[in-house]
């Protein structure tokens, strides 16, 4: 396997920021969501981006490698193609399942619309470890694959998440990409600490890092990405740094955009993070073990000005739309240089290759893993209904925390029906939301969003709804424009409101 590049200081990029990340200085690289790029016609911003010399690197959410099933061939098709028309280094995916159900189970097929996790298990890991080995021998570039954040807990698990990371790297020589807000929402929501994760996997396999904001209810934390990147984020970011130079890393917004300044704001921080905890570790080494706390509390009181010094910069910026920047005398070190090389100390060398080991006997029997697949199968199915489709929760789970996984997963899928559908809340107005998430309480997602917003339009028409007779007119007209046929007429209506009767008996 070829060595990972140093990436540098990147953001990702998403259409709705497009001409402000073409606008920040200083960024080396950006990351695009591999579903919302057609290779052939690769949107001008990015073209433009590549021109200057920008890498892009495809961030895939579908494949759903933690799943029972084996990954689909067309999916991976699909990621490699894009990888080769961005001319990318490597491509990364999640380790988690999006879509439970199907011939495993003989059950109909359940999209989750959303990454869950997997049961940290010998079953998982084993189906986990093949899955990513058709991926790696499907895709023309490395991969590397990104823990995630967790509403919820597998009962019965086998291995810490460290533990679970660090065997399918020893299995596959699989590259990692760590998100460090992932791992202070595991913190938060599952009680586990991120220094002892971060021990226990080989940091030496870490491509690149992701960055993100949140917010915590209720003593939840809600992985956004649609938040600023709070302190206790960057704290885990300073405890990766002190263990390793990674070869880049990435700040995340998906919702809710801030303004240009802001997100240079944001980059600047996590700079600072990286440089000031590179010079504590460096000054520590130096002096010996006394020097420890001294250096320790200077990045620490260092990194809060900073943080600080950006919140005053961003209000500024904000109050008299100039660009924010720091007076901080780190800000301007070495502004001549890449970004990218406030990562690594001089005498720290580039990470070498991870080399891909050989599974083990157990994992290469075709009847063992065949089996893992149909236990993980049942698990993944059993959960994934209870979230998406109402049924009872799996024993063993917190129930309340499966309901609030639940609601979570209803309201980001209106969310994106409304990104994706958006005449669907000019129809309904205010009465979209209600509607549906109502809709979506026990009727779960079948062929991608565009089919559920379909779906969920015809399910309204059904029940004779909206009441407005103008709005109703309007939204049998878009749907009848979108599927193609009629909407069904009141004998039919009063027929599948039958036989739903009937059914529910």
């Amino acid at each position: 396997m070829r060595d990972i590049p140093e990436l540098g200081i990147g953001i990702g990029w998403r259409p709705e920021i497009a001409d402000a990340v073409e606008g920040l200085s200083g960024v080396d690289w950006v990351e695009a969501v591999a579903e919302n790029l057609c290779a052939g016609h690769l949107p001008d911003s990015l073209v433009r981006l590549r021109e200057r010399g920008v890498t892009v690197v495809p961030h895939g959410v579908s494949l759903g490698l933690g799943g029972a099933e084996r990954p689909d061939a067309r999916r991976l098709a699909d990621l490699a193609e894009r990888a080769e028309a961005l001319g990318s280094p490597l491509v990364t995916e999640h380790i988690a399942f999006v879509r439970a159900g199907g011939p495993l189970t003989a059950s109909p097929v359940l999209e989750a619309g959303h990454l869950l996790p997997v049961p940290r298990t010998r079953d998982a890991l084993r189906v986990l470890c093949e899955n990513v080995r058709i991926a790696q021998d499907a895709l023309p570039v490395p991969l590397a694959v990104e823990n995630i954040a967790a509403l919820i807990s597998w009962p019965g698990e086998e291995m810490s998440e460290g533990q679970f990371l660090a065997e399918l790297v020893e299995r596959t020589g699989v590259r990692l990409l760590i998100d460090v807000a992932n791992l202070h929402t595991n913190r938060v929501n599952r009680g586990e600490d991120p220094a002892k994760a971060l021990d226990e996997l080989p940091v030496e396999a870490i491509a690149y890092v992701h960055v993100a904001g949140g917010v915590e209810r209720d003593g939840v934390w809600h992985d956004t990405h649609a938040h600023p990147v709070t302190r206790p984020v960057l704290d885990v970011l300073a405890e990766l740094r002190s263990r390793i130079a990674p070869p880049g890393v990435l700040l995340e917004r998906d919702d809710d955009f801030p303004p240009a300044s802001e997100l240079a704001g944001e980059l600047t921080v996590i700079r600072e993070t990286l440089t000031i905890t590179a010079h504590a570790g460096t000054a520590t080494a130096m002096a010996g073990p006394t020097a420890t706390a001294t250096a320790t509390a200077t990045a620490t009181a260092t990194a809060t000005a900073t943080a600080t010094a950006t919140a005053t910069a961003t209000a500024t910026a904000t109050a008299t739309g100039e660009p924010a920047t720091l007076s901080h005398p780190a800000a301007g070190a070495r502004r001549d240089a890449r970004p990218g090389t406030l990562l690594v100390a001089p005498s720290v060398p580039s990470v070498p290759s991870v080399p891909r080991q050989l599974p083990s006997a157990d994992d290469t029997s075709d009847s063992s893993t065949d089996a893992a697949r149909e236990r993980l199968a049942l698990r993944e199915a059993a959960l994934l209904s209870a979230l998406v489709a109402g049924t009872p929760v799996p024993e063993g789970f917190d129930t309340r925390r499966v309901r609030v996984q639940s609601r979570a997963l209803a309201a980001k899928r209106a969310d994106v029906i409304a990104k994706v559908a958006p005449e669907l809340p000019g129809i309904l107005g205010g009465g979209y939301r209600p509607a549906f998430l109502s809709y979506a309480a026990n009727r779960p997602m079948r062929a991608g969003y565009r089919r559920d917003a379909l779906d969920f339009a015809e399910h309204l028409l059904i029940e004779g709804r909206p009441e407005d007779p103008v709005a109703r007119r309007e939204l049998t007209s878009w749907w009848q424009e979108r599927a193609g046929s009629r909407p069904p007429r009141r004998a039919t209506r009063l027929v599948r409101r039958a036989r739903a009767a009937l059914a529910g008996r």
